[in-house]
């Protein structure tokens, strides 16, 4: 898709914290979209004013405003604020307007009976997407058209590498992996820049020696057409050093670890979406309140 087929789009975001800047900045960059055509919706005003001055995007603190006169409506707000954002904004989506959801957890069938909305895609990002290095898996409803599922598939390629699934339990998966993922990248550099120092690198060299190290066996991985566990073992030697720490590593269940760890955040995914499609009990009134 090239920009021009973004011409005359309007793009509104209902929530516009960390991710949806980086949709923002990745779509201004990559020139797919001109600060004209973006609205950003934010509750706080410092949000707002960071926005605009940044980007050159409009900005405002009406979610409907902003909604109702955009082609494409990313919801982008945090779990448990959406169920107050969907019946806000029901009612004043365009009829064909495309709503890409990038909010965890939330089932597809929530976000449209909501909304009373059909076209609606469910998209799993990362943070790298920050850097143009993100991970997007994504799905959509039968009511998305072929030219919305071509608009959503150029948005997420801006931020990254995009991934289309079928089945909608695969992006329960995927916050699992790849959304939750960076954490575990995160953690692991954080323990080897700690075992550094241990041995006696300064913290900023530890840093520079664990981030290259990280970066180089990701791109090395990425070239290759080996399975990951024969690269693992062209750097093991019998009784070498590498064939030491693996001993240790799995000694501690450092897979098995991993794996519950993956486990948790993807019932974790699907809870959020339970618990989204619950009702909004009515707070309790106080006496003398009408």
């Amino acid at each position: 898709m090239s920009a021009g087929e973004f011409e005359g789009v309007t793009i509104a975001f209902i929530g516009s914290g960390a991710m949806a800047g980086a949709m923002m900045h990745a779509l201004l960059t990559t020139g797919r979209v001109g600060p004209d055509q973006v609205i950003a919706a934010d509750p706080l005003a410092g949000r707002r004013e960071y926005l605009q001055a940044n980007y050159g995007v409009q900005a405002t603190s009406d979610n409907v405003s902003a909604a109702s006169g955009a082609d494409i409506v990313v919801l982008s707000v945090k779990p448990q604020v959406l169920p107050a954002v969907l019946p806000e904004l029901r009612g004043h989506i365009r009829h064909r307007a495309l709503v890409l959801s990038i909010v965890a957890g939330m089932p597809v069938g929530t976000i449209q009976s909501g909304l009373d909305h059909g076209a609606v895609v469910r998209v799993m990002p990362n943070t790298p997407a920050q850097i143009g290095e993100g991970m997007s898996v994504w799905t959509a409803a039968p009511a998305v058209t072929e030219a919305q599922r071509a608009h959503a598939g150029a948005i997420l390629r801006a931020m990254g590498v995009e991934m289309y699934v079928k089945h909608e339990d695969a992006l329960d998966m995927a916050t699992a992996v790849s959304g939750t993922g960076p954490t575990y990248v995160f953690l692991l550099m954080e323990a080897l820049v700690d075992a550094a120092v241990h041995l006696g690198f300064s913290r900023t060299e530890a840093r520079k020696i664990v981030l290259q190290t990280v970066i180089g066996s990701a791109k090395f991985a990425e070239q290759s057409d080996r399975h990951l566990a024969e690269l693992r073992n062209m750097v093991t030697s019998p009784g070498g050093t590498s064939a030491e720490d693996i001993y240790q590593m799995e000694k501690g269940g450092m897979r098995t670890v991993l794996s519950k760890a993956v486990w948790a955040a993807y019932q974790k995914s699907r809870r959020l979406g339970e618990r989204a499609a619950q009702p909004i009990e009515a707070p309790l009134k106080v006496d003398g309140e009408q």
